[in-house]
């Protein structure tokens, strides 16, 4: 007679535990879910690819660039990739809606393009850096030359030591770009 009372008062109340399936149920904030990826922001540093336990983080070179792939169905969700972002590139979300149907396992990626770009000052297709690593790199927040992005590592560093006048580096007039190249006596290797 007792569990009928008990079974009579918790039908009047309600369940306890959460909706789910039928209804959507409570995410913590901090929870480490599906991975979300910028390609904007990635400097293909490939850190992630370097320190992902699950080796889930590929790169494929192209024609046309660089590609991030990642599989969801071996990541382990530790969040390294994350916390090795230099540009911040990567970002576990809270989303763990990650239950698919066998059929779909190759389709469960994640995945971005980073397009090579022509340097302005001598041709050469390069990787440009985001916006984000250059702010980084630079420490001033939207202040650094927009130039800079256009130009591959090379005329980036011959641009840069232009601008803030080195010593012992004479200056090169080319169109389009300038130069500053080393003296010949500094140029010269000495042997003992």
């Amino acid at each position: 007679m007792n569990f009928l009372k008990i079974l009579i008062r918790n039908l009047r109340q309600g369940p306890s535990t959460d909706p789910f399936p039928f209804g959507e149920t409570f995410t913590p904030d901090a929870l480490r879910g599906r991975i979300a990826f910028d390609a904007a922001r990635c400097s293909v540093c490939r850190m992630c690819e370097h320190v992902c336990a699950g080796g889930a983080i590929r790169f494929e070179e192209t024609p046309q660039g660089v590609e991030f792939i990642l599989w969801h169905n071996t990541c382990t969700f530790c969040g390294l990739c994350e916390h090795y972002c230099v540009p911040k590139a990567i970002h576990l979300t809270n989303d763990w809606h990650l239950a698919h149907r066998q059929e779909d396992k190759y389709r469960m990626t994640e995945e971005g393009a980073m397009p090579y770009h022509t340097c302005i000052g001598c041709g050469a297709a390069f990787l440009a850096p985001s916006a984000a690593l250059l702010d980084n790199v630079y420490q001033t927040p939207g202040g650094v030359d927009p130039a800079l992005s256009l130009r591959c590592p090379d005329c980036r560093r011959t641009h840069t030591a232009a601008q803030q006048n080195t010593p012992g580096i004479n200056q090169i007039n080319h169109p389009g770009i300038t130069y500053r190249t080393l003296p010949p006596h500094l140029c010269e290797k000495h042997h003992d």
